[in-house]
């Protein structure tokens, strides 16, 4: 069986939508999205640099619609399940016809800039955790005032909070952690100080009308298979200030017999947890239209496995 997933903010990098333009459609699209929304997503895509794409407002619908972008480019997909780290849901849900990519792309520019403006209140980020105990590090990080907002399984976690909490960290790691590395983040996501977004994106989320999933969507809430795109749709808004689980994603994968994942665009960070934690299984990242044949071929074998 194959899993189709998304990766969260912090996976964009300079330049990264520039060679998916070149495909047949596919900046005529994009310029649509970009209308739809009031964001230039081609140039953020393609000319920006590392600070203007790290914009919480400009990050998150970007990767959006990258992932969807990259997805469209492989034509007729049939995976056995789809999730999405963080705001990658947005892509999952796409993908799962829950909402259309117009809508997607809306919703979460709105998600977006009520971020950056909760995030403005105070200076928080968010760090990653390599190696060590995960009930060790958790109890550390509760000491030093920090969330563990993802859990991604593989040995990794990534605290969030105030930039003092987490120079705090740096200076005093939890036992057997190994590296902390800041991630490209501008706020503590998934934790209390996004609250303000929340209603933000409850009113924005009251005005659509959500599909319900036609293949299986797994939320990083808790891992669970979602059958309702109400309930989609309710922790999409929810999951802004709340932990991502995706080792309890990863853990429904192996239930539902994955052989293999595919990550779409910009690939690398899913692809990389699951090969530490589902061995066996066949990874692919989609990071340039290079990988579309390999990646039609992984489809071929798997889709239907």
């Amino acid at each position: 069986m194959l899993v189709l997933v998304a990766p969260g903010q912090g996976a964009q990098t300079p330049g990264f939508l520039t060679p998916w333009l070149d495909l047949p459609g596919a900046a005529d699209r994009v310029a649509v999205w970009s209308d739809a929304i009031g964001l230039d997503l081609v140039h953020y895509g393609t000319q920006a640099d590392a600070d203007a794409i790290r914009d919480t407002a400009v990050a998150q619908p970007l990767l959006v619609a990258a992932g969807i972008l990259s997805a469209q480019a492989l034509g007729d997909l049939a995976p056995g399940a789809v999730a999405g780290h963080s705001v990658g849901e947005f892509t999952a849900a796409s993908f799962a016809g829950v909402l259309d990519d117009t809508a997607a792309l809306t919703l979460v520019r709105k998600r977006g800039l009520a971020m950056a403006a909760a995030a403005a209140v105070t200076e928080t980020g968010m760090s990653a955790l390599l190696g060590g105990d995960p009930e060790v590090s958790v109890a550390h990080l509760e000491k030093l005032g920090l969330t563990p907002a993802n859990v991604n399984g593989a040995g990794q976690i990534v605290a969030a909070g105030t930039l003092e909490q987490l120079a705090a960290l740096a200076e005093d790691k939890p036992e057997g952690v190994r590296k902390v590395v800041a991630l490209k983040v501008a706020g503590a996501f998934h934790t209390q100080h996004m609250a303000p977004a929340v209603d933000v994106l409850a009113k924005a989320a009251a005005d659509l009308t959500p599909a319900d999933p036609a293949i299986t969507y797994v939320s990083n809430k808790d891992g669970q298979a979602v059958a309702t795109g109400a309930e989609v749709l309710d922790r999409l808004v929810g999951q802004v200030a709340n932990p991502v689980r995706w080792d309890l994603c990863m853990e429904t994968f192996k239930e539902l017999g994955v052989t293999a994942l595919l990550e779409v665009c910009p690939g690398g960070t899913l692809t990389g947890l699951a090969k530490r934690a589902l061995p066996g299984v066949r990874t692919l990242a989609l990071k340039t239209p290079d990988d579309l044949d390999a990646a039609r071929e992984l489809i071929a074998e798997h889709a239907q496995a």
